[in-house]
């Protein structure tokens, strides 16, 4: 069993992801379909392990 993620956890690793997200924005030449659906994905593997430790916290 994993111990729910800390605040501070939280935080960095959703600080993290929108730096990267920011980065690949930028950099990108052109922002279509298969870079969005990277974005999306990425959030998805962030997003839904935070809320699930969250939810624990609670």
């Amino acid at each position: 069993m994993r111990r729910p993620l800390s605040k501070t956890q939280i935080v960095c690793i959703v600080l993290l992801w929108a730096a990267l997200c920011y980065l690949v924005l930028v950099y990108a030449e052109r922002i279509d379909g298969p870079v969005i659906v990277t974005l999306a994905l990425s959030a998805a593997f962030v997003f839904l392990p935070v809320f699930q430790s969250i939810k624990k916290n609670k």
